[in-house]
């Protein structure tokens, strides 16, 4: 089966590494080691032995070019400058074409007709393939979430690209409709017009942790702020979101007691 639409790997541009390195480490249990040799310093992330993002250094450059601190997610392409081009065709952008990072894979950086940033990448397999974790893991992403335009057309746009397909709707009354959709690996998120309170259009990244409401504690801890909840969410879980002592938005989901 393609990993065409699958989310593989979350990075996060900071301008501090180990200020990063040491909030995420406490709160969903991270660790981090850097990546000998590449042009720019790189730090992979790893839960219980398995990679699941990356940290990188938000520099001048960036700074300049308006980049805020960010977690930005990877989702796998058959081909990434066919699915750059095809980003285009559908009405989005291309904010950064696509390039080679030897030994990693083939990327591009895009936005949706909106302009909410993902990243496409055409992923080199390692040897002996790429080990799954099992699902639900603590310290994975276990839910994307996405504020953008008008739930329809943004809708369509990701299944043009990706082939996501709906699944339910869940009717948020004057905040419109909450669009779940999914890939290969089930049900994996939801989108929904950006409310008229969050500042850019933008994806969420929901990490798995264990007690919700002592992970929330080790947000304050570490210098962290959360923005909303713990709040109940179907299913049974309970999410927050936050922003890390760095100014990077994140999202944690987990259970109470």
């Amino acid at each position: 089966m393609s990993d065409h639409g699958r989310f593989i790997w979350y990075e996060l541009m900071t301008p501090d590494v180990a200020g990063a390195q040491a909030f995420y480490g406490d709160v969903v249990g991270w660790t981090a080691s850097q990546m000998p040799g590449g042009d720019m310093p790189y730090w992979v992330l790893e839960a219980d032995g398995y990679g699941v993002g990356g940290i990188m250094v938000l520099g001048e450059e960036h700074k300049a070019a308006g980049i805020p601190p960010n977690w930005t997610a990877y989702v796998a392409v058959d081909d990434a400058d066919a699915a750059a081009a095809k980003v285009v065709t559908l009405g989005g952008s291309v904010v950064r074409e696509a390039q080679d990072i030897p030994g990693v894979g083939r990327f591009a950086i895009i936005a949706d007709p909106a302009g909410a940033v993902l990243a496409v990448m055409k992923p080199t397999p390692p040897p002996g393939g790429r080990p799954e974790a099992p699902k639900d893991a603590l310290g994975h992403t276990g839910w994307h979430e996405l504020y953008s335009g008008p739930t329809e057309a943004t809708f369509a746009f990701y299944h043009g690209l990706f082939g996501w397909t709906k699944d339910e709707v869940h009717d948020l009354g004057p905040m419109g409709a909450y669009q779940l959709f999914s890939n290969q690996d089930g049900q994996v998120g939801g989108m929904m017009q950006k409310p008229d309170n969050v500042p850019a259009p933008c994806w969420l990244y929901y990490v798995r942790v264990g007690d919700i409401d002592a992970a929330a504690a080790r947000v304050r801890g570490g210098g962290g702020q959360v923005l909303n909840g713990p709040m109940e969410v179907p299913g049974g879980d309970w999410v927050l979101q936050g922003i890390d002592p760095q100014g990077a938005m994140f999202c944690l989901m987990g259970k109470k007691g």
